[in-house]
């Protein structure tokens, strides 16, 4: 394990200073989701605090810092507490008129704790981004699959929470395959981590990453898009 993880940083390290492949001059890449992709970004002008504090903000400061030539724009739309039908009612606003080249969804963990079914999930997701392919046909899909920890108090609270979890991987899946879209697996990760460390220390709670479980995000992201991208 400890080897895997350490081919995982040195891989990462042997990208540093080379641009996202496949992508147009200046591209903006977007990032939708909850409170894990939010990462209690600020909500107004101040670059300091756009990105957050979680894994998006670590790829934009390695990927920005090191292609300063790709010029990209990275834009944080996450919203804490969101389901993907919070998602609907914002994605024209947060998505569509910002016109991504790239954009990255997570969305899932609190559809598990809100009770929203498979079945709507799916719809719901599978038009959303039919709406985004729509708008641009070169638009680059990132799709991450939702995860939880191993336990934790956020588990704990929602009777069932893994169960119903477990109903909206497979869709996301699904949906990637179908719309063409770059699938990052997440749970993997974090499965193996645990092996390392206790759970605790990459997802607190058992849903938020850690600052450490948000690097593990930024650098699987980073590796599965490079690879898929080539």
């Amino acid at each position: 394990m400890r080897g895997s993880l350490f081919g995982l940083l040195f891989a990462c390290q042997a990208f540093a200073g080379e641009p996202l492949p496949g992508l147009p001059p200046n591209p903006r890449i977007l990032f939708q989701g909850d409170s894990i992709t939010d990462g209690n970004r600020g909500r107004g002008a101040d670059l300091n605090h756009v990105h957050g504090h979680g894994f998006v903000y670590l790829l934009a400061a390695r990927v920005g810092g090191g292609a300063p030539e790709q010029n990209a724009t990275f834009l944080n739309r996450g919203v804490s507490g969101n389901t993907v039908l919070d998602l609907s009612k914002r994605w024209p606003k947060d998505t569509l008129e910002l016109k991504p080249d790239v954009l990255s969804v997570m969305i899932g963990v609190n559809d598990s704790s809100k009770g929203v079914a498979p079945e709507v999930f799916e719809k719901t997701y599978d038009e959303l981004l039919t709406a985004s392919r729509a708008a641009n046909p070169k638009l680059r899909l990132v799709l991450c699959a939702p995860f939880l920890g191993s336990s934790g108090p956020a588990i704990d609270k929602s009777l069932g929470r893994r169960e119903r979890l477990a109903l909206l991987v497979p869709v996301v899946r699904r949906l990637a395959a179908k719309h063409g879209a770059t699938l990052v697996d997440f749970q993997k990760v974090f499965d193996d981590a645990q092996r390392r460390a206790p759970s605790s220390y990459w997802i607190w709670d058992g849903v938020h990453p850690t600052t450490a479980g948000h690097q593990l995000m930024a650098d699987e992201w980073e590796r599965v898009v490079r690879a898929s991208w080539r």
